[in-house]
């Protein structure tokens, strides 16, 4: 039974007890522990910008703590059949079900996403787990290679300690589709959790510690990107970083990492197109663009941004784009109703707020929405917003803004759309609405995106690659693929003894 807001509040009081006025700990070796240094920082919800709490603010020398922890057990886990890790995970899994809701609640509003969507993403988190838990067993199966004297095969072995730096928008569910395939391949972890939204994380290690996975192969430390984040991407003990965050940032790790030649995954930013045709079913299109930048606050990558829109049908969408506007609910996030709650911090609103400004800078029109608002004087609120009269090189057609706001372009024919969709320096995701069959194929081939969905929202598929390409990221998550970053490919040769061995110095 869905329950409403006042009964939503509530309950997440009896959850903010155990941070309330108390420091939230890291997780190293299995235990609680607090900085060496003693440092904290506050953690506020954007719901009032109130102080949730304090947390822990790891150093150099807590990250080191982590990774030596992480490398001294990574043999032992690497050694530990799949079979076992199999039934860890679902036992991870279970515990993740089981405090679903507090997931759901705590999350929502230390975030400020819309319950709605929070419930399901501890579910999906649930998911993820149960899947690699079952590709645990076979991790490290390779390939049979025959040639005519000789037999290759091949074998997959984890790559060591691995660290995982993870956002602040839908930080559980993120962090889950990282760790749970690590684990499953053999890893050890240290997870950086973002400082805007920390608190799930360490729901997720006492989940983890419940479940009996052994100390020390899951680890968690706090901090800030500048000081905790760069010590782990620095740190040699840790052979890979997988991160989800901003291309700038993903830039810096790579250079933090390179005098360790560490491998990288980077899921980084998007600026990506959702391109509707004269052709299209307009109404499923008009569904599918306004779920994909207004939910969730738009707080995330694979946003439809950029509507780039057939100039025969521009007039009529647009029309019912802004009548659907009107109609979505901004509220607190532990409401049912809520469609798009509270961005994340002050200091995105400020700079999603800046584009408002900038949008008239550059000649856009702003359609709808562009302002910010509070409920009952508080909270991070801003206006579903809309612009039109937008050119593909305005800064607000370029620039990721991250929030609940969508740039109108018009194109003339599909080569027109090609061109305008290309013309950005990231390529995460493109959506399709035609009847074209043809055309949908064609574009697929030559959108330069990692992702794309023909008549249809994002729809994720665990086996599939998901990952971007040009500054959207590089690898890809999902599947197999997962571990292809995770796991080191080993090649076997042997000879049947059957070829002649060349001969030197007789």
């Amino acid at each position: 039974m869905t329950k409403n807001l006042s009964e939503n509040l509530i309950e997440i009081e009896k959850y903010l007890d155990k941070y309330k006025n108390k420091t939230l700990s890291h997780f190293i070796g299995g235990k609680e522990v607090m900085s060496l240094s003693g440092n904290t920082f506050e953690n506020y919800s954007p719901v009032n910008n109130e102080k949730i709490g304090s947390i822990a603010s790891g150093a150099e020398e807590d990250i080191e703590l982590a990774c030596d922890i992480a490398k001294n057990v990574s043999d032992e886990w690497r050694k530990t059949s799949g079979k076992i890790k199999q039934k860890l995970l679902h036992k991870i899994a279970d515990g993740i079900e089981k405090r679903a809701r507090e997931i759901a609640l705590v999350e929502s509003y230390d975030s400020g996403q819309a319950i709605r969507f929070m419930s399901k993403a501890a579910i999906r988190s649930a998911a993820n787990f149960r899947f690699f838990a079952d590709m645990a067993p076979n991790a490290s199966d390779g390939k049979a290679l025959p040639a005519d004297q000789h037999l290759n095969y091949s074998i997959r072995q984890p790559i060591g300690p691995v660290g995982v730096i993870t956002p602040w928008n839908t930080p559980f569910m993120l962090s889950t589709w990282k760790i749970a395939p690590a684990l499953a391949s053999g890893c050890t972890v240290v997870h950086k959790p973002a400082e805007w939204s920390p608190y799930t994380a360490m729901i997720l290690a006492e989940i983890i510690k419940e479940a009996g996975l052994p100390d020390g192969v899951m680890n968690v430390v706090h901090g800030f990107g500048e000081t905790a984040g760069r010590s782990l991407t620095e740190n040699k003990n840790i052979k890979a970083i997988a991160f989800v965050g901003e291309s700038s940032t993903g830039s810096q790790i790579m250079k933090q990492g390179a005098d360790s030649l560490k491998r990288v995954h980077f899921e980084l930013g998007g600026k990506n197109p959702v391109i509707v045709f004269d052709d299209a079913d307009i109404e499923k299109a008009l569904d599918a663009t306004i779920f994909m930048i207004f939910s969730l606050n738009g707080e995330r990558c694979t946003s439809s941004s950029r509507l780039l829109v057939q100039e025969s049908i521009k007039d009529e969408f647009v029309k019912k784009l802004c009548e659907r506007i009107k109609k979505l609910k901004v509220g607190h996030p532990l409401d049912p109703e809520t469609e798009i709650g509270p961005l994340i911090h002050e200091k995105h609103l400020k700079k999603v707020l800046s584009y408002f400004d900038l949008a008239g800078e550059e000649g856009a029109t702003v359609k709808m929405g562009g302002k910010a608002f509070s409920i009952n004087g508080a909270g991070n609120y801003v206006e579903p917003t809309l612009f039109t009269d937008v050119k593909n090189r305005m800064r607000v057609a370029q620039e990721e803004i991250f929030g609940p706001v969508l740039s109108v372009i018009s194109f003339k024919d599909e080569n027109h759309a090609l061109e305008i969709a290309n013309d950005t320096q990231y390529g995460l995701a493109a959506y399709l609405w035609t009847s074209d069959v043809g055309r949908s194929l064609r574009l697929s081939h030559q959108l330069d995106a990692g992702m794309i969905w023909i008549n249809s929202e994002n729809n994720r598929h665990l086996p599939s690659p998901f990952g971007g390409m040009k500054a959207s990221g590089i690898g890809r998550d999902g599947g197999d693929y997962s571990f292809d970053f995770y796991m080191e490919t080993k090649n076997i040769c042997t000879a049947f003894g059957t070829h002649t061995v060349p001969k030197l110095g007789k």
